[in-house]
């Protein structure tokens, strides 16, 4: 089989996350219509949706939720590990759509500063204002090549200054609840599945594949939590999905409990590849080549 890793850095991050932005530009299409097909055409690849597969972990775990997702017939199976968050209601510590503000949990007689990093005992290393301001004093207008810009860059519409429109103000964690609104509706891909299930789950039934450490240094796993609790209830059809977690292992976990993180980490090809034949030996369409290429 061929397996791509694709480089496909920009102004604000070494990686587009495989969407179509309004900040970015159209990485999701150009991959998906223009990269891969002549990849497949030089190299002989099947180039049919029941073919191919995403895998990743973290940013690449998310961009493989998303490509099957956004391209449910283009793809046969996501195995996502460790995503970024996949929920913005949970996104990492704090509910986008409902807080007030990114950096405290704020009362009537408290305001508790937010944890960004912990380690598998749950210690704080830092805050997530501490986090954010750090960006700031790297670069202004998103552009400290640093992870709460780059969510910003691909998820946002252009501001006014032409560059990404603040979900929060970077200095305060106060939250633009319109910016909030416009990421919903495009990126958060828990709520798209929900809203669009209808048409969406028929065609992306027993492709969806997730594993997370319980203990993800960035509180990756509270959007998984929310996304396993959708695809275990939905119905008509029903996910047929797999969530699987690893006991106090921190990012990068992939999905095996028999290994320690610092070495699952490194075998994604070796753990996924196996998934994938086995996909392709139970759901490809009748008449499919499954031997020509197995040598």
């Amino acid at each position: 089989m061929l397996i791509v890793e694709i480089q496909h850095a920009n102004p604000y991050y070494d990686d587009s996350y495989a969407v179509n932005s309004q900040n970015l530009g159209p990485y999701g299409d150009a991959i998906m219509y223009e990269l891969l097909p002549e990849i497949e055409k030089r190299f002989r690849g099947i180039g049919q949706g029941w073919a191919r597969f995403t895998y990743g972990g973290s940013t690449g775990g998310w961009e493989a939720l998303a490509a099957q997702v956004f391209y449910p017939d283009e793809f046969n199976g996501c195995f996502a590990a460790c995503p970024d968050p996949i929920a913005f209601d949970a996104y990492t510590v704090f509910d986008l759509y409902k807080d007030k503000n990114a950096y405290f949990a704020e009362g009537p007689f408290r305001r508790t500063p937010r944890p960004s990093q912990r380690n598998y005992l749950g210690q704080v290393k830092v805050t997530l204002e501490e986090t954010n301001h750090r960006e700031l004093a790297i670069g202004t207008h998103n552009r400290s090549g640093d992870q709460f810009d780059i969510w910003e860059a691909v998820y946002s519409p252009v501001g006014e200054d032409g560059y990404p429109k603040r979900v929060w103000n970077k200095l305060t964690g106060e939250i633009d609840k319109s910016v909030a609104e416009y990421w919903r509706e495009h990126y958060d891909l828990l709520h798209i599945l929900r809203r669009d299930w209808k048409t969406l789950g028929p065609k992306v039934t027993g492709k969806i594949h997730i594993y997370c450490g319980d203990m993800d240094n960035y509180y990756l796993n509270n959007a998984v939590y929310l996304m396993e609790n959708f695809l275990k209830s939905v119905q008509n059809p029903s996910a047929s999905s797999e969530v699987a977690y690893g006991d106090r292992a921190e990012h990068c976990w992939n999905g095996d409990p028999t290994q320690p993180n610092y070495i699952s980490r490194l075998r994604y090809n070796s753990m996924y590849v196996d998934k994938i034949l086995k996909r392709i030996e139970t759901s490809a369409p009748k008449g499919a080549d499954l031997k020509s290429w197995r040598y």
